[in-house]
């Protein structure tokens, strides 16, 4: 049953040493569950993966990187690098390699 939902039983104190005293046992238990807690969560191996594939990752984006890099070094840009539609091909008289010849209405 989760922690929350437990009945806390109501008592009447003759001192305040008592009461004082449930308080700090609840306190000292509660700090052990966080410790318990907090360890096994230090032992388990989820942090490690993590890195290991964020490591991973990232070289593997530095590699695409550098791979495109060295492929813009290596082909210059043409200067003309537009895309050759019908109608720029109508300003110039062809469009991918055919003669085009004007319509005439």
């Amino acid at each position: 049953m989760n922690n929350q939902y437990i009945r806390r039983e109501v008592f009447c104190c003759e001192t305040c040493q008592e009461l004082k005293s449930f308080w700090e046992k609840e306190i000292s238990k509660q700090t052990c569950y966080r410790e318990l807690e907090e360890d096994r969560q230090g032992r388990s191996a989820l942090k490690k993966l993590r890195a290991e594939w964020k490591q991973r990752l990232e070289q593997r984006l530095r590699a695409l990187d550098d791979a495109r890099d060295e492929e813009k070094r290596a082909k210059p840009a043409p200067e003309s690098c537009a895309l050759r539609t019908p109608q720029t091909a109508a300003t110039e008289g062809t469009f991918l390699g055919e003669k085009l010849t004007p319509k005439l209405c």
